[in-house]
């Protein structure tokens, strides 16, 4: 959000914060989650990649268009399982595994 925007929201009495403080989520929830995004990011990069639609995805996977759709939001209901059986299935190696895995963004922890 703009500073200007945010300057304008609390001189009129609004708090502002991240999702994350509105939510109340742990630094573990947050990288946890962050974790997810960026496997299903990576799986849509692979995926478009290998110029395989979503539906060709879910028929090597055994699984349905929409499942994939949900893998590559990063939704809540996807199992990391299932994230990196499909990047593993569309030829991603452990050592690309590991480089998602570390390039994933450290939260400060929080004082208190």
């Amino acid at each position: 959000m703009e500073i200007n925007k945010q300057k304008r929201l609390k001189a009129r009495g609004w708090r502002v914060g991240s999702a994350e403080d509105f939510l109340g989520l742990s630094r573990e929830e947050i990288e946890y989650i962050e974790l997810k995004l960026l496997l299903g990011e990576h799986l849509t990069s692979r995926r478009r990649a290998k110029k395989l639609k979503q539906v060709e995805l879910a028929e090597l996977l055994q699984s349905s268009q929409s499942r994939v759709a949900k893998m590559e939001k990063g939704d809540s209901t996807v199992s990391l399982d299932l994230l990196i059986r499909a990047l593993l299935a569309l030829g991603a190696t452990r050592r690309d595994l590991a480089g998602i895995l570390s390039s994933v963004r450290t939260v400060a922890r929080r004082p208190g």
